[in-house]
């Protein structure tokens, strides 16, 4: 089996991403014959100056697009045409600059001003999130756009990626959309799919969520390894994995899936991931997390079945409608007889 082709998540600002990109860093991404994906949160001469100086090692770049923050930071169903607007103004970027892209990655996750009102129990957001769950017609012009925007993406001669929760694989399987209208996301084709399964979310079960998720992801992502976006999720915030974790994770992935991406080569830097990485044994010999695994294949069967009592609620609340009047008829019919 091929040793997995590994991508690192990069997320920061110009200046601390000028200082954390010197020239040992991109010869060791080198030596780990490894990607970078790397968040476009401005179009600045000096991320500009960081790509052309990866461009030049031969280190592969993926142009990870971002919105600003008042414009929901993530891609999803609320700024469709903010996002289009953005790869525009990058295409024109980049021409400017002379950049080279491996790729260029779509990630699709809640309005991040939402997220933020949320994790502050600011219930404000609540009647938006209700009145898009029965929003068919906003969903069905989001997801116009979005293919728009792939396709030109694909014209210009880019492969596109994208960044997904796991449970759009449930969705699917069922033929529900209903979470996508919830969280604001939004379910479009694609090159590669890259399923975000971070472990350090799901404590205890990290390691049984890979294993159910693993056989059926394109590529995955793992972490976090700490970094990223500034967000107080109070609670729900995750404290990063150990290198222990990691290369559980690692190992555990590569069962099933050989294009690998970690989140975030800040936090990699920051635990001293990286030399460890350079000298990483694969294919060590490890248990697989059967107890773990059964509860999150449990927990996804769950899913599945509400998803689509939910996606069928109408036909269910018919057929017993019309099933009631039938018996009622045949009743009163036998009644009489």
């Amino acid at each position: 089996m091929p040793l997995p082709r590994l991508t690192f998540f990069c997320e920061l600002e110009s200046e601390p991403l000028a200082a954390l990109i010197d020239d040992r860093l991109i010869a060791d991404l080198g030596e780990l014959n490894a990607s970078l994906s790397l968040g476009i949160l401005d179009l600045s001469v000096e991320r500009a100056r960081v790509v052309r100086k990866l461009n030049r090692a031969g280190v592969p770049v993926v142009a990870w697009l971002l919105l600003p923050r008042e414009q929901g930071y993530w891609f999803n169903l609320y700024n469709a045409p903010q996002a289009l607007a953005r790869y525009r103004e990058f295409k024109l970027w980049t021409a400017q600059e002379g950049l080279s892209w491996d790729g260029v990655g779509l990630d699709i996750e809640p309005d991040i001003r939402e997220m933020t009102k949320l994790a502050e129990r600011d219930w404000s957001a609540l009647p938006g999130i209700l009145r898009r769950v029965l929003d068919f017609k906003g969903q069905r012009e989001a997801i116009r756009t979005y293919h728009d925007l792939v396709n030109q993406i694909r014209a210009d001669g880019y492969r596109v990626d994208s960044y997904q929760f796991p449970f759009i694989a449930d969705e699917r399987k069922v033929g529900s959309t209903f979470l996508q209208r919830l969280a604001g996301l939004v379910d479009i084709p694609v090159d590669r799919e890259v399923w975000m399964l971070y472990t350090s979310f799901v404590r205890p079960n990290g390691a049984g969520l890979l294993a159910s998720y693993s056989p059926e992801a394109q590529s995955i992502g793992l972490g976090s390894t700490g970094g990223g976006v500034e967000l107080d999720l109070g609670e729900m915030r995750a404290r990063p994995l150990t290198w222990d974790e990691l290369a559980r994770d690692l190992r555990l992935a590569w069962c099933w899936c050989d294009d690998l991406h970690i989140f975030s080569l800040e936090g990699c830097l920051r635990q001293g991931f990286i030399e460890h990485l350079k000298n990483f044994t694969w294919d060590m010999p490890m248990m697989t997390p059967h107890t773990s695994q059964a509860r999150v294949d449990g927990w996804r069967k769950a899913l599945r079945y509400s998803l689509w009592v939910v996606s069928n609620m109408v036909v269910i609340v018919l057929a017993l409608t019309g099933g009631f009047l039938v018996w009622k008829i045949l009743k009163h019919y036998l009644k009489r007889k």
